[in-house]
C-alpha cells in the first residue's frame, strides 16, 4: 500500500506543478491591469492556486507514505 501512496502522491505534485507552470509561463494571461505608469499581464489565479494545492497536496501525500512510522 505505501508504494501506491509514494506514485500517486508524485504523480498528483507533478499534475499539479504543470498545471502552475503552464498558468504563469505558457498560456495566455487572463486580464491584463493597465495603470499610469505601466501595463501588466496577470495570470489565470484560479489555475495557479489550484495548481500550488494539488503540488502541495501531493508531495504531502507522496512525504508521509513514504515515512516510516514506529511500530
Amino acid at each position: 500500500m505505501r508504494p501506491i501512496g509514494i506514485i500517486v502522491g508524485l504523480v498528483v505534485a507533478a499534475i499539479g506543478g504543470v498545471i502552475v507552470y503552464r498558468a504563469f509561463f505558457i498560456d495566455p494571461s487572463s486580464a491584463i491591469v493597465i495603470t499610469d505608469s505601466n501595463i501588466r499581464e496577470v495570470p489565470n489565479t484560479i489555475r495557479v492556486v489550484s495548481g500550488v494545492i494539488l503540488l502541495v497536496l501531493g508531495a504531502a501525500m507522496a512525504f508521509f507514505a513514504a515515512r516510516r512510522r514506529p511500530l
